[in-house]
């Protein structure tokens, strides 16, 4: 009896023992949690751009010659009318010294016959009263009115002489002036290809340079026919000219990635869908102050979509099965999935149309593990801080 009651103690102390070492069971652990908030949102299209100067001229010699001077650098701004470029004038200068001793010849020319025309005028005058008196007969007078008449006809031509020799000379001295290349317009030089010493002509394919006026730039952008369509059906306006005059200011996105200090506005697109691309063209004009933008940048155009008053969460409290995105709703210190609608990703938000209400609380990030049902001890935190601190760094 003694050794039955010894063997039931150890059992029980056994059985004591085992429940002591058995071990407890997780509780709820604890999850970052935030509340839906609604918010105004800014967010951004890109479009990448490319960056001409408002008018960009290319530079060609009106004459053939070779290049004796070339009067300017790369980069450097000129004026209209500033001399760029002078060619070789020696033919030119002989050609005008010519044409000018034709001038002379002319007037030596005209001279001459206009003593004739004076000669053979008074001849006729003088026989005119001599044949009303019947003291000659009436053909020495039409004989002298014949050669008054030649006369007048040689002047005629010397006069006109004179004038086909002063064309020539203003032809040949209009050369020497072309052979002073000068900026067509007020801007920026361009490449230099030629020097001197190369022959340049009206015919050439490749410029002397080019002049851009960028103290205007315009922006290029292209949207395909889809993008197109969705962007004239959320921009206000009847018109397309409507439409395009309550465009907001667009920014423009240089090729360091900053943003570039004066906005810029659409000022027109293009009729039509390009049939090779199958996009439409944008044009955005900026100003140029500090003349930091030049001829052939590139960059990307931002144009802004702003959400007023949209439900936000971040995106970290997101997740996506078979192209349906989830979040994790907190009840009860429970978690529950719930089907949104996200209508747009800005700054590592998600902007939502449905599937949850202003004030809600719902897991905000570690939701990789987590699954509904799951118990969470609400560790609360802000949307800001949190969305700021997965921002990537570049």
């Amino acid at each position: 009896m003694n050794n039955k009651l010894v063997i039931l103690s150890i059992a029980a102390f056994s059985l004591t023992a085992c429940k002591k070492e058995a071990p407890k069971q997780d509780g709820a652990k604890p999850y970052p949690v935030i509340n839906v908030e609604a918010k105004n949102i800014v967010g951004y299209q890109t479009f990448p751009a490319t960056i001409q100067g408002r008018v960009n001229n290319d530079v060609r010699a009106k004459i053939q010659g070779y290049i004796t001077q070339v009067l300017v650098d790369e980069g450097q701004y000129v004026t209209k009318g500033q001399p760029l470029f002078r060619l070789e004038t020696n033919i030119l200068s002989e050609n005008a010294a010519a044409a000018k001793a034709g001038i002379g010849a002319a007037e030596s020319t005209i001279a001459a016959s206009q003593a004739a025309v004076n000669a053979a005028q008074v001849e006729v005058n003088k026989l005119k009263p001599l044949v009303a008196k019947n003291i000659i007969s009436d053909v020495q007078l039409q004989t002298a009115q014949a050669n008054l008449s030649q006369a007048k006809a040689q002047l005629q031509q010397s006069m006109a002489a004179k004038q086909q020799a002063s064309a020539n000379y203003k032809g040949v001295a209009a050369n020497i002036e072309y052979s002073i290349i000068r900026a067509p317009i007020s801007g920026v030089i361009g490449k230099l290809p030629l020097k001197v010493g190369s022959l340049v002509g009206p015919t050439d394919q490749t410029a002397l340079t080019t002049i851009s006026d960028t103290s205007e730039l315009f922006a290029y952008f292209s949207m395909n026919e889809k993008e197109y369509f969705d962007f004239l059906e959320k921009s206000p306006g009847a018109t397309l000219p409507e439409k395009i005059k309550n465009l907001p200011m667009v920014e423009l996105q240089l090729a360091n990635g900053s943003i570039y200090s004066e906005k810029g506005r659409i000022e027109a697109i293009t009729g039509q869908i390009d049939a090779t691309t199958g996009t439409i063209q944008f044009r955005v004009a900026f100003t140029n102050p500090q003349k930091l933008l030049s001829n052939g940048n590139s960059g990307s155009i931002r144009l802004p979509k702003t959400y007023d008053n949209v439900l936000v969460v971040p995106e970290s409290a997101t997740y996506e099965q078979q192209g349906i995105v989830y979040v994790y709703k907190v009840e009860k210190d429970t978690a529950k999935n719930v089907v949104i609608n996200v209508i747009d990703r800005i700054d590592n938000m998600a902007l939502i149309k449905s599937g949850v209400n202003k004030g809600e609380m719902i897991v905000a990030a570690g939701i990789g593990g987590l699954k509904p049902g799951t118990a969470v001890k609400p560790k609360p935190v802000k949307m800001d801080s949190l969305v700021q601190s997965i921002k990537p760094k570049f």
